[in-house]
């Protein structure tokens, strides 16, 4: 059957988060294998996993063979760290460096930096810390030839949830360095337009997050909810994007069967979307 997902300029991918909702990341833990496989299956061409969970495929031999067996690329990977401090920890350091290595070795592969929300306490000082580390940090991806895109995420407790967050923090990014990744389910989220924002901003894109949104109490199974998908991909035809649109789908299906998410929104592309694109 034709992959309707190949028919356009940019490609689609999904995230292992799906996965890593259900009790923790402790189901599926060490079977990034088996995500590759459904991934593959959904028709998605490529995968984004979370580095700290990627178990025996952090082996780049090992992953590089599990990719090429089911014909998807590493569209990126995830690098998700406390970043609290004024500066790096000497583990955050050591970790960012060891994904920084792994993406050396698949060229065009992006590093996507995120934060785990921890609170809105000392919030002013706290978005300077994080700027100023994420852009440490895609420096030295850059000086490794690895292209690095920040993820804003907007759980109650994340520091990157609100239009003040997107404002102070986005223009504070090192734009030689870094892009952003709009996720537009937390932009949503958070209380924005996805795609008012993503023009706002339209300059830093160079990664892309789809989830859907119902506000029930936030996300849905993609196609279920309120996000003008259809419309932001048009757009994103519209102007020429090149990278990846990334489906990191948090709806409560996945909590039993995640398995069962990623075919949906697979099919729900290549059925739904795609068709309806001008």
């Amino acid at each position: 059957m034709e992959n309707k997902m190949q028919q356009l300029p940019f490609k689609f991918g999904a995230e292992v988060y799906t996965w890593y909702m259900n009790n923790n990341g402790e189901t599926y833990k060490d079977q990034l294998g088996h995500m590759i496989e459904i991934i593959a299956k959904a028709g998605f061409t490529g995968i984004q996993p979370i580095f700290s969970w990627m178990g025996k495929l952090s082996d780049p031999v090992l992953l590089e063979e599990k990719l090429k067996e089911q014909g998807i690329e590493l569209a990126a990977v995830a690098l998700a760290l406390d970043w609290n401090g004024k500066e790096e920890t000497d583990e955050e350091r050591k970790v960012a460096d060891n994904a920084i290595e792994l993406l050396k070795k698949f060229p065009g592969s992006v590093l996507c930096t995120v934060q785990i929300p921890t609170g809105r306490h000392d919030l002013v000082q706290r978005r300077k810390n994080l700027t100023d580390i994420v852009n440490i940090v895609s420096r030295r991806a850059a000086d490794h030839g690895v292209i690095s895109s920040f993820h804003p995420n907007s759980p109650h407790s994340s520091i990157t949830r609100t239009e003040e967050d997107y404002q102070v923090i986005l223009d504070a990014l090192d734009t030689s360095a870094t892009g952003w990744c709009p996720d537009v389910g937390h932009i949503i989220n958070g209380g924005m337009d996805p795609l008012g924002k993503m023009k706002e901003y339209q300059s830093l894109i160079n990664h892309v997050h789809y989830k859907d949104w119902d506000g029930n109490p936030e996300f849905a199974l993609m196609g279920n909810g309120r996000v003008d998908l259809l419309g932001i991909t048009q757009w994103l035809k519209d102007i020429h994007y090149k990278g990846w649109i990334i489906c990191e789908d948090e709806g409560k299906e996945a909590l039993e069967d995640p398995d069962f998410v990623t075919l949906h929104d697979g099919q729900w592309i290549q059925k739904t979307l795609v068709p309806g694109l001008k």
